[in-house]
């Protein structure tokens, strides 16, 4: 669920903006709030769990985070929403950080590395089954279950962990020890860069005063964050300690696996809107084949990953991913929901490998101490690895179509023996419904400017998917240069 808001809101946005009166560039608010909320949060989270035990966190996280998707969809008022949808992230951001804590600390040893392998499908499922959630709450009941369904499954989670997480006592002594200065400086910093990237693409980058305050702003408190947790003798985030093993390389190689997923969770629902004018329902019907394997997959990964370097298996998942990168990078403008399932279920299985045995490797490069460390690292590069991957991605297709656009109209220009044809055959059809000869010309040449675009995007699309593939392969690189850990208890 904390993967999943963002997701779902994303591709009910139009849905929302209409309820709501909202106009486009308001509405774009809607997930940069609950963006920030768990970005907020996440970094603190786990110090929070330090003090007043995980279990009071999280079971005051699902409280928060039920009232407010609850209340959320009774207000018509935009402001009101957006305030919702922070505390929502505020309620969510603490489930992803102090969950891979219960897991290294509370399961016993043999099971860890099935909670992990759990713990690590989360992102992949939640990312790939949004779309269809959506879909088939617009077709069949109403957008107000884009929050709603929440309230379905909170009150479930809630009984769990109410049974299954131990108490603990609280640690008030620890607040006396806090870096206080540092989270502050982390927690403004990262979620002003969080909101620049997610508002960069719409508000054109440095064209826009607001992304410019936000990203020198959140730029100014992160540095002074790192020079803080550098030089205190106590500080609340152990960077030091990405220094040892090979921990800097694989919190590198999350933030890049992040940044894939999302590109090309980005990619294909964009490509089957714009250029086959699909529906959400129609669109997750090709998701669907990225999450459904996660399901299968994770438990016998574990059991791979206790008799197998864990080096191998991320390799491995990092060539799966580049080659079904650049296997949907061969799309054309034919291309529908069958023609993606070869390139998307490879893409399913080397996200399965990959992810899973990142996050075991990571886990295994740590003693049970730093779990408060490695759980705010893992939210920072988990949000910001996807953040940076959408906000790449969705600028870097928009280029490439202009250019695409430019190029396929220089020859549209020329004026040559196709065009002429092509606009010919265009004007030929038409005028057999129009009596207007000159009005049936107007048209083939909109008809015409309409192929430009409907094919600049597609070669936009494709140049997309060539980028996550050399992603793919610098990753590879990466986990070309990791040394051998110590052995690991699990």
């Amino acid at each position: 669920m904390g993967t999943l808001g963002a997701r779902v809101t994303s591709f009910g946005l139009a849905d929302l903006r209409g309820a709501l009166h909202a106009g486009f560039d308001e509405g774009a608010w809607i997930t940069t709030s609950f963006g920030i909320g768990q970005m907020v949060v996440g970094v603190a989270s786990p110090y929070l769990g330090a003090v007043f035990g995980a279990r009071r966190v999280l079971l005051l996280g699902i409280i928060l985070f039920f009232t407010t998707s609850l209340i959320g969809p009774l207000t018509d008022d935009l402001p009101a929403f957006l305030a919702m949808q922070f505390l929502s992230g505020l309620g969510s951001g603490t489930f992803i950080p102090l969950t891979i804590i219960f897991v290294v600390r509370s399961l016993p040893v043999r099971m860890v590395i099935f909670g992990l392998a759990i713990y690590a499908m989360n992102s992949e499922l939640s990312q790939n089954v949004a779309a269809s959630l959506e879909g088939w709450y617009a077709d069949t009941l109403s957008w107000h279950w884009i929050t709603w369904q929440y309230c379905v499954a909170l009150p479930v989670m809630f009984a769990a962990i109410w049974h299954g997480v131990p108490r603990e006592k609280v640690n008030t002594g620890l607040l006396r020890q806090l870096d206080w200065w540092g989270l502050a400086y982390a927690m403004g910093g990262f979620a002003m860069l969080y909101a620049a990237l997610d508002q960069g693409n719409r508000l054109d980058w440095r064209g826009s005063g607001v992304v410019v305050g936000l990203a020198t702003g959140g730029g100014i408190l992160t540095l002074a964050f790192l020079v803080r947790e550098l030089t205190t003798p106590r500080p609340f985030l152990n960077l030091r300690m990405l220094l040892r093993g090979n921990l800097a390389i694989l919190m590198l190689l999350l933030a890049g696996f992040r940044f894939m997923i999302l590109s090309t969770a980005y990619i294909i629902p964009a490509y089957l809107q714009t250029v086959q004018n699909f529906r959400e329902l129609q669109v997750g019907q090709v998701l669907l084949w990225i999450a459904l394997p996660q399901l299968v997959i994770a438990l016998p990964l574990a059991m791979l990953l206790r008799r197998i370097d864990g080096r191998w298996v991320l390799g491995f998942g990092s060539a799966l991913i580049g080659t079904a990168c650049l296997m949907a990078s061969q799309v054309t403008s034919q291309w529908a929901t069958a023609d993606f399932l070869p390139s998307q279920v490879l893409q399913a299985l080397g996200q399965s490998f990959a992810l899973t045995s990142l996050v075991v490797l990571l886990v295994r490069s740590i003693v049970p101490a730093e779990a408060l460390t490695i759980g705010c690292l893992l939210q920072i590069s988990r949000l910001f690895g996807g953040e940076v991957g959408t906000a790449f991605m969705q600028s870097f297709v928009r280029i490439r179509e202009q250019v695409h656009a430019n190029l396929i109209g220089l020859h549209v220009a020329d004026g040559t023996g196709a065009v002429a044809d092509r606009l010919a055959a265009y004007a030929a059809r038409l005028g057999a419904h129009a009596a207007d000869q000159a009005l049936a010309a107007a048209q083939a040449e909109r008809l015409l400017a309409t192929a430009v675009t409907t094919q600049a995007s597609v070669l936009a699309y494709a140049d997309g998917f060539a980028v996550a593939a050399l992603g793919a392969f610098a990753c590879l690189g990466l986990v070309a240069v990791m040394r051998r850990g110590a052995p690991a208890p699990f």
